[in-house]
């Protein structure tokens, strides 16, 4: 195992998903490690700490489960040598940031349980808001963790449901019945691969199919990496299994009415990459209709607009669509820089934000600037940015954020900070145009966010602090970090 450790920065300005997850069963019996692999190479931007893979023989010794872990990216911890060390024909992935539970190779996942029915490995993307409590009931029944994470929590619940039914999927429906939250599921059974989605459907998860096998993943950009084609959604509330006869049955026990899902409204704004479709919708075109509506509804005068990237670029070029205002390329960003790198000490001359972020001077002196990012969180680095653009030469600076102004933590797998910690909070517009040292700044109008998804039922907590469910009474995301 790769038993690196990440420094994570102290205060990061930037919001980060907590994990993706993939599976694959190849019913022609080849080995799926390097398939994973990819998968995970295309799901990289939902987690950069910490991945790993577990697979397994569906004709072999039942229970015996091969894994590998470590801290780092996907292209850090494997090699080769140790991909081709893992044989089997199912398996699981993932790729994690974490939102609660600390960043060791211990929290890494997947989680594989060997249990009296066999073995289970798992892969969780989300956060419980009731992971306290369950893990609680475990501890006095005498479960032992090894992690800090719900996800062990979820393991334990499927494992202990499993002893009581008929089936694993029946196991990991029951268990499901017990979460509150946000879980999108990978699960790898001896003889099933098994995916589930929390009945508001926060998170993201889809089935593809390539040849004779079936994948389950958070994205469609994954399956499009590896030359599987789209099959559909997994429904908020479903648990689809496959099986060794290529059947994908389906449960939806746990579903609620239509118009109370609740999609995380950020996989499209931020999180998922553009060149997935999340329930249908594409994230691209939603980020291009958030670049319009900002333009429409807090137009300038201006000489370009830019995009910070990667995520304010298809907002930027909605923005120049509908402004008619051209757009153009104003920063140059350093690919090799993960979220994972040393970040300079304060007194270091060296800007977190210039070694990932340069200005094309040529591009902004002597012009006005609209400049389009997706989010300002602590606004420690949309100020800076703002800065970079003036000393290159920037006669204005325009701010435009494609998502309203976050007021509100999320409790559901985003690490938005406590908010005291956030910007817009506590400030009037005006506040925050003089924090980042803006000419103007307008943000997109929390009315607009429906049409975003073409009125596909969406959480707006962390604008509104209107949740789905109700919240936690204290905020004990992190808990077990200490």
């Amino acid at each position: 195992m790769n038993n690196k450790t990440v420094i994570k920065p102290e205060l990061s300005d930037e919001l980060h998903e907590e994990c993706g997850v993939f599976g694959i069963y190849d019913l022609d019996r080849n080995d799926v490690a390097s398939t994973i692999y990819y998968g995970l190479f295309a799901l990289q931007h939902r987690g950069q700490e910490s991945c790993g893979i577990a697979v397994s023989d569906t004709y072999g010794p039942k229970g015996k489960v091969t894994s590998y872990k470590g801290m780092g990216l996907a292209n850090e911890v494997f090699t080769q040598e140790n991909l081709e060390k893992m044989k089997g024909d199912i398996g699981v992935g993932h790729v994690r940031y974490s939102t609660a539970g600390a960043s060791t190779i211990e929290n890494a996942q997947p989680l594989v349980l060997n249990y009296v029915k066999g073995t289970l490995a798992l892969a969780h993307n989300g956060n419980l808001i009731n992971a306290h409590e369950l893990r609680h009931d475990l501890e006095y029944t005498g479960a032992i963790f090894q992690t800090t994470i719900d996800s062990e929590v979820i393991a334990y619940h499927i494992a202990r449901e499993r002893l009581k039914v008929g089936t694993v999927e029946e196991a990991v429906r029951r268990a499901a019945a017990k979460m509150k939250g946000a879980y999108s599921l990978v699960v790898m059974s001896p003889r099933k691969l098994i995916g589930a989605r929390d009945p508001y459907g926060f998170k993201p998860l889809c089935i593809g199919k390539r040849d004779n096998a079936y994948i389950i993943t958070s994205e469609t950009c994954a399956l499009d990496t590896i030359g599987a084609e789209f099959v559909r959604d997994v429904l908020p509330g479903e648990v689809v299994t496959i099986s060794q006869d290529g059947r994908i049955s389906s449960d939806r026990t746990n579903c609620l009415p239509k118009e109370k899902e609740a999609r995380c409204i950020f996989e499209y704004i931020y999180f998922a990459r553009p060149d997935s479709r999340c329930d249908g919708i594409s994230v691209y075109a939603s980020r291009i209709k958030a670049g319009r509506f900002l333009a429409q509804d807090s137009p300038v005068e201006a000489d370009l607009v830019v995009g910070v990237p990667e995520s304010g670029n298809p907002a930027a070029q909605g923005y120049a669509m509908e402004s008619g205002i051209p757009y153009g390329t104003a920063f140059i960003k350093n690919s090799y820089v993960g979220r994972t790198f040393i970040k300079p000490k304060q007194s270091s001359r060296e800007s977190s934000v210039r070694i990932k972020l340069n200005v094309l001077k040529e591009s902004v002196a002597g012009k006005r600037i609209i400049m389009i990012d997706d989010s300002i969180v602590r606004g420690t680095t949309s100020g800076r940015i703002v800065s970079m653009l003036r000393e290159a030469g920037a006669k204005e600076v325009h701010v435009r954020i494609s998502s309203p102004p976050f007021l509100w933590p999320c409790y559901f797998g985003t690490d938005i900070p406590a908010r005291e910690q956030l910007i817009a909070y506590n400030r009037t517009l005006e506040d925050i145009r003089q924090v980042l040292g803006a000419d103007s700044l307008g943000y997109l109008k929390v009315e607009r966010l429906d049409e975003l998804v073409d009125g596909l039922p969406i959480c707006k907590g962390c604008f509104t602090g209107e949740y789905p469910m109700e919240p936690p009474k204290e905020d004990i995301r992190g808990e077990y970090d200490k």
